[in-house]
């Protein structure tokens, strides 16, 4: 069999893989706090036919050798956690993370979540939950029933102004998490990672303070899309996808034509 026809299907399979990934970065392109990622290609074994510093003769050896592919494979698709713009909202239960660090949502089988998404709502209960699922943030915060407003300082320190009082009041402390390796981090969905061996152990600490990022009230963080870089990547992947349809239709034409003269 021709040795071009199966290279060339690994390139429209990874070309199909990483068109894929692109159209999943565009269609969060609105999700607060997503970040994009972007496939990992690599070749494939090579068939080795003769090894470049073999012997040649008695005094001279081979300067190069010959190696023949056999294609290309998307080996991962790595997250790019770069920093997104600034989204102002003046609502007071929008939080942006600053800098690096996670969220720590409580997720129902009792594992902590990260998320990038500060978009907060209460619940019956006064609790600071996630708006689509209504997960907890960890550690949890309870705000009063006849809270006025509620502050929320850059270091993560909840007050709340309370009806007949003129001094706020503390009520909790926001705490975030980072990690070594956060591209190691598993993507869950609902703007959700968990943690994995490669990304390492979570960093827990207060905002602001020993290399984490800071808090801001009244603003989310958008995700870090670039839809421009993303269509001309897709395009790209486009025509790298046509040129490997071309090279099997040039083959499938090669061997019709050696059947017709035999």
């Amino acid at each position: 069999m021709q040795p071009a026809l199966w290279i060339s299907k690994t390139g429209l399979d990874a070309q199909q893989t990483d068109i894929a990934n692109i159209s999943n970065n565009l269609a969060n392109a609105s999700t607060v706090g997503y970040k994009k990622s972007r496939a990992v290609f690599e070749d494939l074994l090579y068939q080795t036919i003769n090894q470049a510093g073999g012997i040649s003769s008695q005094n001279s050896e081979l300067p190069a050798g010959l190696t023949l592919g056999s294609g290309t494979k998307v080996a991962a698709t790595q997250r790019l956690f770069t920093q997104g713009n600034m989204q102002t909202t003046d609502n007071s239960l929008d939080l942006m993370v600053d800098g690096p660090g996670f969220f720590q949502i409580q997720l129902p089988d009792g594992n902590i979540g990260y998320s990038r998404n500060g978009q907060f709502a209460l619940d019956d209960e006064g609790q600071l939950v996630t708006p689509g699922a209504g997960y907890l943030l960890d550690p949890g915060i309870a705000i009063p029933e006849d809270a006025q407003s509620i502050t929320v300082s850059a270091e993560g320190e909840v007050s709340v102004r309370l009806n007949g009082q003129a001094a706020n009041q503390v009520v909790g402390q926001i705490e975030i998490s980072n990690f070594i390796n956060p591209t190691g981090l598993e993507p869950i969905g609902q703007n959700l990672y968990l943690e994995t061996g490669a990304s390492g152990a979570p960093i827990t600490g207060v905002p602001g303070l020993d290399g984490l990022g800071s808090l801001r009230q009244g603003a989310l963080e958008t995700s870090n899309v670039n839809v421009t870089e993303e269509l001309v990547n897709m395009i790209e992947s486009q025509r790298i996808y046509e040129m490997n349809s071309k090279v099997i239709s040039t083959v499938d034409q090669m061997l019709a034509n050696l059947n017709q003269q035999l």
